[in-house]
């Protein structure tokens, strides 16, 4: 008594007749028949297997051609960002060789220089004549490998021209000896 439609169907021998008579007859054309007037895709019996079957290749064309969008996108952004990493491989080598030999620390300097770099107080380490010179703007500071090198004004320059976030310090001479820096020459903060 509980069965259901489908299961008395199929005990009956219908739906297996109709699955039969699928089989046996030739799947209809796209083409209408010359006695016959053409019927419009998507409304009324025309609307069957054949229309389903050409939303579904359309559906796949579909989905086929967005995962080949989002390829193409993603292999872009993936040469974008290999390029960036090239770019900045060259420019930290390029940094490097200009640095070679050229750092101005002591080890035994005595006076700390304070500044701001990145958005908090940093500290390099220098003698007293350095000091002069650093807030004189004859020398600066430069941020490489997590250590800030004390390096002559020429050689700063060079390396704001190549990367200027890596430019950690250096006071424009003019406003040094106009006393615009705010920190006065034998001020040590």
């Amino acid at each position: 008594m509980a069965d259901s439609l489908r299961d008395q169907l199929l005990k009956s021998g219908i739906v297996k007749q109709v699955q039969q008579d699928r089989a046996r007859t030739p799947a209809r054309s796209l083409a209408p028949s010359p006695g016959k007037p053409a019927r419009k895709s998507g409304k009324g019996p025309a609307a069957g297997p054949s229309a389903q079957s050409r939303q579904d290749i359309d559906l796949a064309k579909a989905y086929a051609l967005r995962a080949q969008t989002e390829a193409r996108e993603r292999q872009r952004i993936e040469r974008e960002a290999a390029e960036q990493a090239r770019l900045r491989r060259e420019r930290k080598q390029q940094i490097q060789r200009l640095l070679e030999g050229k750092a101005l620390n002591q080890a035994e300097a005595d006076h700390p220089r304070n500044f701001e770099y990145a958005g908090k107080i940093r500290r390099v380490h220098v003698d007293a004549a350095q000091l002069a010179a650093l807030n004189a703007g004859e020398l600066g500071v430069v941020q490489h490998g997590g250590r800030y090198l004390l390096v002559s004004r020429e050689v700063a320059e060079q390396v704001r021209e190549i990367d200027p976030h890596l430019l950690a310090l250096l006071v424009d001479p003019a406003a040094a000896a106009a006393g615009e820096d705010g920190v006065p020459d034998d001020l040590m903060w």
